[in-house]
């Protein structure tokens, strides 16, 4: 279910004093099957381009298609689209209001009128979906849980819509580094299942180099750059005048190469430098560099 942009921009309180371009002729398409990662510094107009993704809000010019409806239509059913395409606010588990777990999940399948024997089994597939025991902890109270979990039980919340794309809003902001990686590891396992398109807005470089397989980098309401991960971190110096950088692992090679080593830099992970020092030391051991 692709999601086109068509010359995008929008104004936040337009005609007033207090005006503010959010977006300048943005166009962008996302295809099915993505793993959409979108960068840019604080006020770049990341989170302003997904929500019109399904309509949280509207273009002030341009058109926003979802598989192939025009969202700014206003016959347009965008109570559909949203089923369709899931967000995950930042801090989610703020959204949390349910009794129960169950009862939180269960919200929106219920409120799409769906029968109770298939809200009951689309809770207990999504609370799966990110790893929570569905019997273990149907019936507990959200505000109960560990930080972590929250995340989790927000997330299942959205996943119970069975949405064909899931964006996610700085989904790690606020966990600790253990809660971070597990929420991280189940929205990788999601899409690597073929589950979702998913479209991360964040500010780790490391994590979107590890997990994305396009970035997208916006700067003062535009797209700068579109492309493959290794291709988007090769741009070093723009991307450190963006006020980005590069994951500390691509850092540490171009400082490697500088000193004269003869490294790759289009290293993004840990294992891909472990890798590639391993070849330089047994190329010097071999007297060839």
């Amino acid at each position: 279910m692709p999601i086109v942009v068509e010359r995008v921009s929008h104004i936040y309180m337009e005609g007033t004093p207090m005006a503010k371009v959010a977006l300048r002729d943005v166009s962008l398409t996302i295809e099915d099957g993505e793993f959409v990662g979108l960068i840019g510094h604080t006020g770049s107009g990341k989170s302003t381009l997904v929500q019109h993704f399904n309509g949280l809000l509207m273009p002030t010019s341009g058109r926003v298609y979802v598989d192939g409806v025009d969202l700014t239509d206003k016959h347009t059913s965008l109570r559909a689209i949203r089923q369709k395409v899931g967000m995950v606010f930042q801090y989610p588990e703020h959204q949390l209001f349910g009794e129960t777990v169950f009862e939180d999940v269960a919200f929106g399948p219920r409120n799409a009128g769906l029968e109770e024997r298939e809200v009951e089994a689309r809770v207990k597939e999504a609370l799966e979906m990110v790893g929570l025991d569905y019997s273990a902890l149907k019936d507990h109270s959200p505000f109960e849980l560990s930080g972590g979990q929250k995340r989790r039980v927000a997330i299942a919340g959205v996943l119970a819509m069975k949405p064909a794309v899931l964006i996610l809003d700085e989904p790690t902001a606020g966990l600790d580094p253990e809660g971070s990686a597990d929420i991280l590891s189940k929205i990788q396992a999601l899409h690597g299942a073929g589950k979702v398109t998913v479209i991360m807005v964040t500010h780790s470089m490391e994590d979107v180099a590890r997990m994305s397989t396009r970035l997208v980098v916006m700067e003062q309401g535009g797209i700068v750059f579109d492309g493959a991960p290794r291709e988007v971190f090769t741009q070093v110096e723009l991307l450190k005048e963006m006020g980005l950088g590069v994951p500390q692992v691509t850092e540490l090679m171009h400082e490697l190469k500088g000193k004269g080593l003869p490294v790759q830099t289009n290293i993004l992970t840990l294992e891909e430098a472990e890798a590639e020092l391993v070849r330089v030391l047994e190329l010097k051991r071999h007297g060839t560099v």
